[in-house]
């Protein structure tokens, strides 16, 4: 694979090459110096390292083994070879072709023997050098040769060559470990050469990081590429955790050991990141976590504590131990070095007292030296992803040294120029290098155990890495002391990038914190700690706003900030966490660094998402802008400096408002005229005005790096922050609709400028907004809401919204076929418009738009085709179109066309779609009556059949759809044509279908559609239930699931459908009548066994719908009936019957209780025929029952059971009376 590496072979460059400057004296005359250009400063051109190689590649393939000089030849080729430097990076324009290079690499394989062992090492160097410097990958065969060659020299040459040897075979094995999958036994079996020179034992530190390294590399995974085999990566893996769980061997240099604990770290986090993994039994996940969070420290001045040896997970914080005093001799060599350590624990208490200015300046100035060391030093690498053959470090950091308010971290050492000598002082700066190298190994590999483990494991060992509130006692080592306190940016951003996982997806697990009422005294409640810890997050990370000054890092705090945001339950804590938070982000929107100013938007995007409406945002959003930042004028954060970019008019503002969005939200303009404070109330809220002015004013400002070669016209905002403010504003529509709704009009305008543009990012994004804007006016104006209508969007204004929308560059994007998802977006647009305000539209406009929608539905892609099809069936639905019948037609053509395509979502959305149509059939056939019925074609009502039956045997995501539309279209179906013969063969087909599906073993929403489709179709009175051979079939299905199915839900359904009948006749002979009966009684009797607590809330409501069944039953009941029925009241059955019977006559309306229930209750009723009786209109109801079998004629057995019912009625009459 390509190779990316640091540690590459000197290159060694001729006198010859280097230009020879001539002796200039100096003078006060002298030309001032002018620096050579970074085109012409150049050990070589290009062309001469092609023609070197090339020219030495040729001699080499000229070379044969029996030639008598050739170890010269060799000699002198490898060198010439090794003098060129190759690397892309320093000059991209390099162009050797990789076969090129693997031929060569092959035949000098051939010509080097293994008995020449300095030939060999420098064979081994040429193949470092040619394939980390031009990134080759080799082919197969070029693979399995340089692998047996090198691991035959590990064989046969001597141990003092093997370091060069493992360096050419680590190039080699780079990310190809699977395809060396017949080598890897000899390398890493038991007394495998790689095992024995990277175990704890092997005394040669040089030899056992390389061993390391090169094992990190077989594990290494490229992504597309299969894993390495789990017997390598285990073994592979214990071999990385006993190296950083061993101690320093004693006498060994610190920085070498520190560069073997980088090696072990990288293959550590290759072993995670390189596959799913899963961590032994026992306490293997404990004593890595525990290891890692040592490594997370290493190195750092002042900390001297005891480390477990394992992490247990607990609910509880697991503080670690205090310091214990030891002779030096005898502390851990691991825990640092000993003077870092003394040294921080020296000067750490006098700096935590000591903020003055001198102390501030010097540890910015630190922070920043960290950097400029990291980057100077080039020869060891980071342990840290996209790393190369060795490990490479990320890009360089450009640190912004700013003096500002700052955090002064308690081991910072701010050491004077006597205290060391300039050797010494060098060897403390690179030990702390290596130091935060490790630390920042660590902290990726536990990123990776993070990202591997499931979230529920992970969570039990949430205390030991993100603390409460301390409690008394030493702050614990935690994530946030290394973001606080750790002087390299480059680990605070690792050690963000770890929380922010953690953070992301606990929305479930934070769910359960709340400290709104006040802890009890004798415990702490799990809920409580909790919450403390997310105050403890949100002041740690606060704080740690304030004192970065890397801008990279920063951007990686507000990041963190935003997926705290996005997971925290604030409506369970007490108010107050996210006003800070919000004035003090403020400033950071103006920051001189685009992505800082990305960041921030995402933060204030998760702020106005989480939970909305949020009464704290909300008051938030309606502060005016005024007292918003008169609040803040004080203040001040290390980044002031570079605030002050975006000042327009002498005035320093957050952003420049827009005319438009100062003009009370109409839409017609009119000139600025000052606000009153009662008019200022109803201003836009000052983050639409923000959001608005980065996506459509100029940045005046063109000091941003993005803004090189901007040339001298005025530019916009960079795309990242224009995107960034657009989805802001998605998000404030969708969450606060109400407050931002007086901008309609402008913020329509804004997506048509978006849309103009050539962008298509900006234009997605413009057309999102719009579709956020749509569903918004959407949801105001749905009856359930109940808001009232002065509330609302006026019904003219939203008219006028859309007739602007339609006639502007909306039409482009949907005839944007280079940008399929742009149309798909534009067509999700069309479906959010009101139907009242389609219905208003003009006749062409509505024209247009359901042309567009009809003509994209046979898009190529099936993006647009899919949003096409939905689209469609959301204006079938339209009051204003649903009778118009040859639209209906053509819907119905366009749909059954998509129900055939090959891809799976079109086909879910046409289900979708045809469901919604036959809902449109229900209608009005209850509405229109019987001349809407005869309009509509028999032939197209057969295909409609035929295809959402064919849909039935679907995936079950166009399953659910197609049983719902066929239970519409039984219903819909004429006695005229159920007699036809072409549609006797479909209906039973149909009905098949449903009973099919009800029995299936698929998803319960499915099964759920399928009874109520089966009850649908009950209320057909054309069907004949009576004498269908498929009639037994329906009712037993109902009958066997309304007794047997887990979910209660589909339970409720299937009881509701037996209750549709309206005539005795419908339910057949007494067989089934008895069958039927005996279902809903049993169905009754075991309402409340279940193993599932999730189903026993819905228990009430299924009792609620199988007494209503069985009062249905007994209200239609025929004298040939009377012996079932009577037989079923005398005996223990009716006992349990008549006291679930007595409850549901006695029930209030809305009395039934359970999480979620009203609704499925309601939708009960509707479908059993009963809206919403009273208890007296039941009782009432039963009266009535109860005299008409008191009227059967019945012959002498008929008597005995009618007896039986008479006397049940009448004491059930006078319980619920008596009551």
């Amino acid at each position: 694979m390509a190779a990316l590496t640091e540690l590459s072979a000197p290159a060694q460059v001729s006198r010859s090459d280097v230009s020879v400057f001539p002796p200039v004296a100096l003078s006060a005359e002298a030309a001032p110096f002018t620096p050579i250009g970074t085109d012409t400063w150049q050990l070589g051109s290009s062309a001469d390292a092609e023609k070197q190689f090339s020219r030495c590649a040729t001699k080499l393939r000229a070379l044969r083994g029996d030639s008598g000089q050739l170890r010269e030849e060799l000699n002198l080729l490898f060198d010439q070879l090794l003098s060129e430097n190759y690397n892309k990076s320093f000059d991209p324009s390099i162009n050797i072709r990789p076969e090129d290079v693997c031929s060569l690499l092959k035949h000098a394989s051939s010509l080097v023997p293994l008995s020449q062992e300095h030939l060999v090492i420098k064979f081994c160097q040429l193949i470092h050098h040619l394939l980390n410097q031009l990134k080759v990958i080799m082919d197969e065969h070029t693979l399995d040769i340089l692998v047996k060659y090198t691991t035959s020299a590990l064989k046969m040459c001597s141990t003092w060559t093997h370091s060069d040897i493992l360096l050419a075979l680590s190039t080699v094995v780079y990310g190809n470990g699977p395809q060396c999958h017949q080598h890897l036994g000899n390398l890493l079996r038991e007394d495998g050469v790689l095992l024995m020179y990277s175990s704890p034992s092997q005394p040669n530190m040089e030899l056992r990081r390389v061993a390391l390294a090169c094992m990190a590399n077989i594990c290494l995974r490229i992504p597309g590429q299969p894993p390495l085999d789990d017997q390598y990566r285990s073994a592979s893996f214990s071999v990385f955790l006993k190296t950083l769980q061993s101690p320093k061997p004693p006498d060994t240099d610190e920085l070498f050991y520190c560069m073997v604990v980088q090696a072990a770290l990288k293959g550590l986090q290759c072993c995670l990141s390189g596959g799913k993994w899963k961590f032994g039994g026992g306490e293997e996940l404990g004593s890595v976590l525990a290891l890692l969070k040592r490594l997370m420290f290493q190195g750092a001045p002042g900390v001297s504590v005891e480390w477990p040896t394992v992490l247990y997970p607990a609910t509880l914080p697991q503080y670690e131990g205090l310091p214990v005093p030891k002779p030096a001799e005898s502390q851990k060599p691991a825990d640092g070095p000993k003077d870092a350590s003394v040294s921080g624990k020296t000067s750490g208490n006098k700096k935590r007292k000591s903020r003055g200015k001198g102390k501030k300046a010097s540890t910015e100035e630190s922070r920043g030296n960290d950097g400029e060391e990291d980057d100077k030093d080039n020869k060891v690498s980071a342990v840290q992803k996209g790393s190369g053959r060795e490990g490479g470090r990320g890009d360089v950091e450009s640190l912004s040294k700013f003096s500002a308010l700052s955090l002064y971290p308690s081991w910072k050492k701010n050491s004077s120029d006597s205290e060391f000598s300039d050797p010494e002082g060098n060897a403390q700066s690179k030990l702390r290098l290596y130091h935060g190298r490790v630390r920042q190994g660590a902290l990726h590999c536990l990123l990776a155990v993070v990202k591997s483990i499931e979230k529920r494991t992970l969570y039990s060992f949430w205390s030991s890495f993100i603390p409460d509130s301390p409690i008394g006692g030493p702050p614990p080592l935690t994530l946030l002391t290394i973001i606080l306190k750790d002087v390299s940016p480059k680990v605070r951003a690792c050690a963000l990038q770890v929380l922010s996982a953690m953070l992301d997806g606990s929305r479930q697990f934070l769910a359960v914190a709340e400290d709104t009422a006040s802890p009890r005294t004798s415990y702490t409640p799990f809920s409580f700690s909790l919450a403390t810890s997310v105050r403890e997050l949100h002041r740690a990370l606060s704080l740690a706003l304030l004192a970065e000054t890397s801008p990279q890092t920063l951007t990686q705090v507000i990041k963190c900030l935003a997926y705290l945001v996005a997971n925290a339950p604030y409506h369970r804590l007490r108010p107050g966490l996210l006003s800070p938070l919000w004035k003090q982000m403020r400033p950071y929107v103006r920051h001189r660094d685009a992505n800082v100013r990305v960041s921030v938007l995402t933060l204030y995007g998760a702020l106005v998402t989480t939970q909305a409406p949020l009464p704290e945002v909300q008051l938030l959003l309606q502060q005016p802008e005024s007292s918003s930042s008169s609040s803040n004028t004080g203040l001040f954060t290390p980044q002031g400096s570079a605030l002050s970019w975006r000042q327009r008019d002498g005035v320093s503002s957050p952003s420049h408002t827009p005319v438009a969005l100062s003009q009370r939200g109409s839409c017609t303009h009119s000139p600025h005229v000052p606000h009153t404070p009662k008019e200022e109330d109803g201003a836009p809220p000052w983050l639409l005005q923000l959001c608005v002015s980065l996506v459509t004013q100029p940045r005046e400002d063109q000091s941003d790096n993005e803004a090189a070669g901007a040339g001298g016209g005025v530019s916009l905002e960079p795309s990242p922050v224009r995107l960034e403010a657009l989805q802001v504003m998605s998000h404030l529509v969708r969450g606060y609709f109400s407050l931002v709704q007086k901008c309609l009009c402008e913020i329509g305008q804004v997506s048509a400028r978006c849309l103009s543009e050539s962008d298509p990012s900006i234009q997605l994004h413009g057309t999102k907004l719009l579709e956020e804007l749509g569903t918004g006016i959407i949801q105001q104006y749905r009856p359930e809401n109940n808001i009232p209508e002065s509330l609302r969007v006026p019904m003219s204004q939203v008219v006028l919204f859309w007739s602007e929308v339609l006639s502007g560059p909306l039409n482009g994007a949907l005839q944007n076929e280079q940008h399929p998802t742009l149309q798909t977006s534009a067509c999700e647009t069309l479906s959010s418009i009101l139907p009242q305000a389609f219905a208003q539209l003009p006749d062409k406009t509505q024209l247009m738009c359901i042309t567009v929608l009809l003509g994209l539905t046979y898009s190529e892609n099936y993006l647009v085709k899919t949003a096409a099809v939905r689209a469609l069936g959301v204006y079938v639905l339209f009051p204003c179109l649903r009778e118009d019948v040859m639209f209906v037609a053509d819907t119905a053509n366009t749909i059954l066309a998509a129900l055939d395509d090959r891809s799976p979502n079109v086909r879910a959305k046409a289900a979708w779609s045809l469901g919604n149509l036959s809902d449109t059939l229900i209608v009005n056939m209850e509405s229109v009556g019987v001349d809407f019925q005869e309009e509509l074609s028999d032939m197209l009502l057969l295909k409609m059949l035929q295809a959402a039956t064919r849909a039935s045997d679907d995936k079950d995501r166009v399953k659910s759809n197609a049983v719902r539309a066929l239970g519409n279209l039984l219903h819909f179906l004429r006695q005229s044509q159920l007699t036809r013969s072409a549609f006797q063969r479909p209906l039973e087909d149909a009905v098949r279908a449903l009973v099919k599906t009800v029995q299936s073993e698929a998803t319960m929403k499915v099964r759920w559609n399928a009874c109520c489709a089966l009850g649908n179709a009950f209320r057909n009175p054309s069907l004949p239930l009576d004498s269908a051979s498929w009639s037994h079939e329906a009712f037993s299905a109902l009958c066997h699931v309304v007794t047997s199915c887990k979910n209660f839900k589909v339970r409720i359904k299937s009881a509701a459908a037996l209750a549709v009948p309206a005539h005795r006749s419908c339910y057949g002979d007494t067989k089934r009548f008895k069958c039927v009966w005996h279902s809903l009684a049993k169905a009754l009797e075991n309402s409340e066994d279940t193993n599932d607590f999730l189903e026993y809330r819905y228990s009430a409501s299924l009792r609620h719908t199988l007494s209503q069944a069985l009062l249905h039953l007994l209200s239609i009941s025929q004298s040939q009936d009377m012996p079932i029925l009577g037989s079923s009241m005398a005996g223990d059955e009716g006992r349990g019957i008549r006291e679930h019977l007595s409850k549901y006559v006695r029930e209030e309306e809305g009395g039934r209780g359970g999480a979620g229930v009203e609704g499925e209750e309601a939708q009960g009723e509707k479908d059993s025929g009963e809206e919403g009786f009273t208890p007296q209109q039941r009782i009432s109801g039963l009266k009535q029952t109860l005299i008409r079998i008191k009227g059967l004629k019945t012959e002498e057995e008929e008597g005995r059971g009618k007896e039986e019912v008479v006397h049940f009625l009448e004491d059930l009459l006078k319980t619920c009376e008596e009551s």
